[in-house]
Order: structure tokens, then C-alpha cells, then sequence
């Protein structure tokens, strides 16, 4: 419960900040991946806010809950966040695991304010890592039981969620830092997630960049296609 207070506070403190400094017609959630914090979404929350959005950087206790429990306690935080700011739209903006929250919420609530949604690296369809590493000793510790819903078999959670029905751009990576995990993935791949397994039936657009899983949220590249999503509904097809 202090845990959950703490994420809380943060997102107010994010709130707060976002309203008096910029007053946005359109508010971003943010969802980040399994085992990382909010602070990983950082680079991302300061190109929305230069550009004029509203921000919620929401955190959550990635590895303390199953898939359906994190969507239903913490994307509704992020939507009540946006609500308090008076904004005309709701986007999201996600990596890898924040991804599956959101199409986990919206396969079961209404959202009328919805805008758009760019995943980063998202595993859509699962990944194979989680195959073939969820019975090593030592991975649930790291991972915990939302690491165990992640992969491409019967007991996958992505694959049973089915077509998304929203606006969503895909940015996958396809470079990799993680030799060992690659040799699970079907090339290209970022590491933890193949470039094909990103993509889910009703997507809009899908994108690929040289970059690796950890760090899709860092370059200004990935930034600028984020916004022009946002803006847009589709990528930016006129710069390499």
C-alpha cells in the first residue's frame, strides 16, 4: 500500500507540473515496460511537454501483479490524472509490457476521449524469450508473475486479447544488445521482442527502427515519430 502511495504521489506531482507549465488540449499517459519505472519514460515526457501535451507519467508495480490486475488498478490513474486537467483527448504512449496494459484495459472499458497510441516495442504476439526461459531458475524473481504471461503459448495473455479496435502506431526495434536472448527471437529483433511480434491485427501503421529494446524511448528520432503519430494517426514517411 506505501508502495502504491508513492506511485500515486508521483503521478499528482507529474499532474501539477504538466497544468501549470503548459495547459494542453490533449493529455499522454505513459506506461512503461516489465521491471522498469517511470523514470525509464522520462525522455519520452519531455519532447511531449516541449511540444505542448499534457503528460501523466504513470508508474506501476510491474512485477507485484498479473497482467489484468496492473491494467484494472493503474491505467485508471493515468485516465483520472488526464480527466483533472480539463483535456479534449487522451493518448497513450507505452514500452513493451505498457503496451498489453493498455489493449487490456480498452478490450474491456470505453474510453470516449480516446486519441491515439504508440507502443514501443510491444510484445503483441509474445515472445519467444519467455518460452524459453520462464522455467529458469531465478526468472520469476526477476519477472514475476506478469513475466510468466508473456509468451507465445496457450497461457500467452497478448495473444488472447485479440485485434485492437483504437488508433495505434507500432515503433519495433531490430537492433539487438542481448546476444543470448536473440538466439530465442526469429530475426530482426531488439532483444526481447521479434520485429514480426510486435505487430497485432488492426493496427495503423508500424514502423522499424535501428534501435535495441532497452532504449527505444530514448532517441529523438523515435520522439519525432511520436509526436507526428499523435498529430497524425500515421508515421512519418519522408525522413529516413
Amino acid at each position: 500500500m506505501k508502495r502504491e502511495g508513492v506511485l500515486v504521489g508521483l503521478t499528482l506531482i507529474t499532474l501539477l507540473a504538466s497544468a501549470t507549465s503548459y495547459g494542453a488540449d490533449d493529455c499522454v499517459i505513459l506506461l512503461h515496460g516489465l521491471a522498469r519505472s517511470a523514470d525509464s519514460m522520462t525522455p519520452v515526457a519531455r519532447r511531449l511537454e516541449e511540444e505542448g501535451y499534457a503528460v501523466v507519467n504513470q508508474g506501476y508495480p510491474s512485477r507485484k501483479h498479473e497482467i489484468a490486475e496492473l491494467a484494472e488498478r493503474f491505467v485508471p490513474l493515468g485516465i483520472d490524472a488526464c480527466r483533472q486537467q480539463d483535456t479534449d483527448r487522451i493518448h497513450f504512449v507505452t514500452h513493451s509490457l505498457g503496451g498489453i496494459l493498455v489493449r487490456q484495459y480498452l478490450a474491456r472499458h470505453s474510453l470516449e476521449a480516446l486519441g491515439h497510441t504508440v507502443m514501443l516495442g510491444p510484445p503483441n504476439r509474445g515472445s519467444q524469450v519467455v518460452d524459453n526461459w520462464k522455467d529458469v531458475p531465478g526468472y520469476g524473481l526477476l519477472n514475476g508473475p506478469t513475466g510468466r504471461q508473456l509468451g507465445t503459448d496457450e497461457h500467452s495473455v497478448p495473444l488472447q486479447l485479440g485485434p485492437v479496435r483504437f488508433p495505434v502506431g507500432i515503433i519495433a526495434g531490430t537492433r539487438s544488445i542481448n546476444l543470448i536472448l536473440s538466439q530465442s527471437l526469429p530475426n530482426p529483433d531488439d532483444g526481447k521482442v521479434s520485429v514480426e511480434n510486435t505487430k497485432v491485427d488492426g493496427m495503423s501503421d508500424h514502423l522499424e527502427v535501428p534501435h535495441s529494446h532497452p532504449f527505444l524511448m530514448r532517441p529523438t528520432r523515435v520522439h519525432d515519430q511520436i509526436v507526428h503519430f499523435l498529430e497524425h494517426g500515421r508515421f512519418d514517411r519522408s525522413t529516413p
